[in-house]
């Protein structure tokens, strides 16, 4: 079970300046109270999808089955996609697997090894492909895009699709999996027409909601997770946000202190800090949920407030050594957010050495699980101290319950959050006119998206008109070059 801890974020412990007073708090039940039953009465309207994936059978039923048949024949499981169709994979594979699964036997993995392409980076792309292909035949790909038309994903997959044609001929088709849009789109398309396996995208979930859908459960599946176990969590965690007695509701208390934070404290940037290795792709993870569902110009009726914390991922105790100098002593507009484990998947002790060295002995026979808890409280102990706040989602320990408990826990406090802020927490226009941007650059043809046309100030733009718009931004102007 996660547990959230918010005694750090009180006045009490930071002062009334920057830590949240019973007062404001009360102050905010109201508010807290009408976003939340908001969305209880958008969910059983059925507009928020997400909320339907824990108890989704026919999802988890497909996804086992598939990973049932295509499992004994693969060595490697190659995933292609980008934002949320690649985040939510690697935070499953990196809180769940041990970080060394793609070094394992093949009896101890239990499943492929894994390789999530989440990058056009050539070298990562020409690198993991050069070390693949020699297994292509034993070499599965999932390639997920919910139309099929992202540049990054489709890119990756026409090149791998032409390796897999040059080793298997006309047989590569069974080496792909497409997890797209159930109806329509580019990649569905490209399936229908040449015959590979299909797992849907739910159409009424965005990316980055999508990590219990589909989307994330096949390559967990493929690689040994208990996904049944994922959503017995997430469902779990469902129950719990339904709470109406918001005090007592843990995502409602969370989206309302990082609220009161960012509104009445002044505190713009919100940093989640796992002190674990295996729950930093969480925060990877939430970046992107938190960023683009809440990073928004106007209000939804149209006012503009050019709103959003900004979430920043740090990694306890490494960071300790990088940033905790400007946590405490630089300006004080962040709220730490720890993710902390009472339980580690392994520990190590430490060896009984040095017993005359003051400087060593305290040490002796310790546990690193030990080590790194005294870490995270002196972490928190010295914020405090600096009236920094922070709050700590505790998990019992690292399982499949407990990260599909994470995953619908932040999604439901982002929701929260969009009805606190007055803005739609579920589109990304800002991100339409970059990716359009690279389709004229790279010379698609036809029009630009009218969203796009609208952001330029006009009705409609063909592709190479932006093109031309660009040239004075792309061309390189010495007189700035150094």
């Amino acid at each position: 079970m996660i547990r959230l801890y918010w005694k750090n974020a009180s006045a009490g412990v930071v002062g009334p300046e920057h830590g949240i007073s019973d007062a404001e708090l009360d102050s905010a039940g109201e508010q807290v109270c009408r976003a939340h039953q908001k969305l209880m009465a958008q969910w059983q309207a059925g507009r928020l999808g997400y909320v339907k994936l824990p108890y989704r059978r026919d999802y988890r039923d497909q996804v086992m089955q598939l990973a049932a048949e295509l499992r004994p024949g693969t060595t490697d499981l190659l995933v292609l996609g980008i934002g949320g169709s690649a985040l939510g994979n690697i935070a499953l594979q990196t809180a769940l697997n041990p970080v060394t699964y793609n070094l394992l036997s093949d009896r101890k993995r239990g499943g492929p090894r894994l390789f999530v392409l989440d990058n056009i980076d050539p070298a990562l792309v020409g690198d993991t492909l050069s070390f693949l292909g020699r297994r292509l035949k034993t070499t599965l790909v999932n390639v997920i895009s919910k139309g099929g038309e992202a540049a990054e994903t489709l890119g990756q997959f026409l090149i791998v699709r032409r390796m897999l044609q040059d080793k298997l001929g006309d047989d590569f088709a069974r080496r792909i999996v497409a997890t797209t849009d159930a109806e329509a789109g580019t990649l569905h398309d490209l399936a229908e027409a040449e015959g590979y396996e299909t797992l849907p995208v739910p159409p009424d979930v965005g990316g980055r909601f999508s990590v219990l859908s589909p989307v994330g459960l096949f390559s967990a599946a493929m690689c040994g997770v208990d996904i049944e176990a994922m959503l017995a969590g997430a469902a779990a965690m469902k129950q719990r946000v339904e709470e109406s007695d918001w005090l007592r509701n843990p995502a409602a208390l969370l989206a309302a202190i990082q609220y009161l934070a960012y509104v009445n404290k002044r505190k713009p940037l919100h940093v989640m800090m796992p002190y674990s290795n295996r729950l930093v792709g969480l925060a990877d993870w939430y970046r992107q949920l938190w960023a683009e569902s809440l990073g928004k110009r106007a209000t939804r009726n149209g006012v503009e407030i050019w709103t959003g914390p900004t979430p920043i991922k740090a990694l306890g105790a490494t960071d300790q050594h990088s940033q905790l100098q400007l946590y405490r002593q630089g300006p004080n507009d962040k709220l730490i957010v720890f993710l902390a484990a009472a339980k580690h998947p392994r520990d190590v002790r430490i060896p009984d050495a040095f017993a005359d060295s003051p400087g060593v002995s305290y040490l002796r026979k310790a546990r690193l699980s030990k080590l790194l808890a005294a870490e995270k409280a002196a972490t928190e102990y010295a914020l405090a101290r600096s009236r920094r706040p922070s709050v700590t989602l505790r998990f019992n320990s690292i399982t499949p319950q407990s990260v599909g408990e994470f995953f619908y826990l932040y999604e439901f406090a982002t929701s929260l959050m969009g009805e606190l802020l007055n803005i739609n927490a579920y589109d990304q226009p800002a991100v339409e006119l970059g990716k359009q941007a690279t389709f004229a650059l790279l010379g698609r043809g036809g029009n630009v998206k009218d969203q796009v046309a609208a952001d330029l100030g006009q009705e409609t733009i063909t592709y190479e008109e932006l093109a031309k718009q660009m040239r004075p931004f792309v061309r390189v102007d010495k007189k700035y070059l150094v």
